[in-house]
């Protein structure tokens, strides 16, 4: 069973450690950024538990043009109350639990919740070998982003929600 919740700053090394299992370091969010998110976008900032124990973690916060820009990994402001583009900077799953569900919870829980604060789309930008995983969770591919992020590829995702 999948338990879903806000992150807490106590939770920061096994985030960073999660993190670091799934991006490069060049993409990696550090421990400065994803503090900030913690304490700025609580409510767009969320973990996956199994048997308590942190397995994944979705952040981002809510912007108001429709694709993300490499700004937002080092500047964050507070989330909007309503309406905006709720982005999402990172989506990553402990190794020994991916597979099982837990990517496609965290992103339903992160939609229920933009849905609730009445966000106009869901952003985000993965890598091309991740196209069809977000395809499949209703996402559409809007091509290469404008992002140099880590020096790789990146194509821009997004969902309408509401």
């Amino acid at each position: 069973m999948i338990k879903i919740r806000n992150a807490e700053i106590g939770d920061l090394p096994v985030l960073a450690a999660i993190e670091q299992h799934c991006f490069s370091k060049e993409e990696a969010a550090t421990n400065e950024a994803f503090e900030k998110r913690i304490l700025r976008i609580p409510d767009s900032f969320f973990v996956a538990e199994v048997k308590g124990e942190i397995v994944g973690l979705i952040n981002g916060p809510v912007i108001k043009a429709a694709f993300i820009s490499d700004d937002l990994f080092s500047e964050i402001k507070e989330n909007p109350a309503s309406g905006g583009h709720q982005t999402i900077l990172g989506l990553a799953v402990s190794p020994h639990f991916q597979k099982r569900g837990v990517a496609t919870a965290l992103l339903g829980h992160l939609e229920k919740e933009a849905r609730a604060n009445k966000r106009e789309t869901i952003t985000l930008t993965c890598k091309a070998n991740l196209i069809g995983f977000y395809e499949g969770q209703g996402y559409l591919n809007s091509g290469v982003s404008n992002s140099e992020h880590g020096g790789v590829t990146w194509y821009n995702m997004s969902k309408k929600i509401n």
